[in-house]
């Protein structure tokens, strides 16, 4: 089913329901990253980069593996060399997810990369000084039809700017502001370059990012009035996994309600990269813009509790982890409130003296001894899961 350019096409997640989005997504011109679109009315796309060093391609490719298991779409690597960049093409060809080459400043490495076969680049034209460079790097990427991706971090940006900062005790709303512009004008700038070269609308999309929430906001904003280019979202050096869920979750959310957003990566502090796709399909679930996978609901428990609830949600959310169907599971605490709170739960319990009490849509459905509460939950939970799968296709 191709994607409109309207983004008016609704999202069906495994199962036929159909997703009825609050948000009138804003609509960005479609680039095509190894089959998976960006833009237009495409899902928001879920990507990441991998944390092996990138010279090591078994290792890297079983990274990528394992990330797309977890649900991650576009995978990005590291290229800081020669040999990094050589290691691109048995990656590439072994890889199960398109392949975008992270690169900086290097103009050959960006050729090797578009000769390893990635598909797309994370490489910004204007920090290649020599234009003839930046024309060799263009040209090969346009034989290939391989994208751009324009990224700008608050972090990099002139001296100047971080003097300036560094200087006030606090950052306010002017100093966020101006940060902000200045973010959009380096964007702007190397959008032009690859403009001028007649390789923009389809073959460009853009990334704004801070540390500071209120500062990627309100650049990210100003962005998507400018170009209509697909915009990838993220909360740079976002922070430890607790904490940076939060911030990733505040700043991605607030732009994702606006509509602004086709594609986002958590970035958090963490050696399982995996951990960053799992956070960030809980933000498009959170919003309802893609609901692929289980939502445990547990409630945050008080005086009532008569079970040792904390472990039988820690054994749940494990268990439902492996799982890419859209389905609810409720643990709750008590049996006063617990069946009612989760009345839209597919299936759920609860416990306490002596006994475990199983409940769908809100009703009770069995009650079984306290020590066969989970088994018996997870046995429904597989069942459920097999009515929600998608059928298997007719022989041909």
């Amino acid at each position: 089913m191709a994607p409109a350019v309207d983004g008016t096409h609704p999202l069906r997640p495994p199962g036929g329901a159909t997703l009825i989005s609050f948000v009138n997504r804003r609509k960005a011109i479609p680039v095509n990253v190894g089959g998976v679109v960006i833009g237009g009315a495409a899902p928001i796309a879920v990507q990441t980069m991998t944390k092996t060093d990138t010279r090591d391609v078994k290792a890297t490719v079983r990274q990528i593996q394992e990330l797309k298991e977890a649900g991650c779409e576009i995978v990005r690597p590291a290229v800081p060399d020669k040999e990094a960049a050589e290691a691109l093409k048995e990656i590439v060809k072994q890889s199960p997810l398109p392949v975008i080459a992270d690169i900086h400043y290097d103009h050959t490495l960006a050729l090797l990369a578009i000769e390893a076969g990635v598909h797309c680049l994370r490489l910004n034209p204007g920090n290649i000084p020599d234009r003839d460079k930046v024309v060799k790097v263009v040209s090969a990427a346009k034989e290939r039809q391989i994208p751009f991706r324009i990224g700008v971090n608050a972090g990099s940006l002139p001296e100047e700017v971080h003097k300036s900062l560094r200087e006030q005790h606090h950052i306010d709303r002017d100093d966020r502001e101006r940060t902000a512009e200045r973010m959009v004008e380096v964007a702007l700038g190397h959008c032009r370059i690859l403009e001028d070269l007649d390789y923009g609308p389809g073959f460009i999309k853009v990334s704004l990012k801070a540390t500071d929430v209120w500062t990627n906001i309100l650049a990210n904003r100003k962005f998507a009035t400018e170009r209509p280019y697909p915009i990838h979202l993220g909360v740079t050096e976002s922070g430890p996994v607790e904490a940076g869920s939060i911030r990733s979750s505040v700043g991605m959310g607030i732009l994702l309600s606006e509509g602004i957003g086709d594609t986002i990566r958590v970035s958090l502090a963490t050696s399982d990269p995996r951990e960053e796709v799992r956070v960030a399909h809980e933000i498009l679930k959170t919003l309802a813009f893609r609901i692929e996978s289980p939502t445990l609901v547990a409630c945050p428990t008080c005086g009532r509790l008569e079970y040792d609830m904390v472990p039988t949600v820690k054994a749940v959310e494990a268990y439902i982890a492996k799982l890419r169907v859209p389905i609810t599971v409720a643990v709750m605490g008590c049996v006063v409130n617990g069946p009612a709170e989760a009345r839209h739960a597919d299936i759920g319990v609860t416990g306490g003296r002596g006994k475990g009490v199983i409940f769908k849509k809100g009703k009770l459905y069995r009650t079984v001894p306290q020590e066969e509460l989970l088994p018996v939950l997870l046995a429904e939970i597989d069942a459920i899961a097999a009515e929600h799968a998608p059928a298997a296709p007719l022989p041909s």
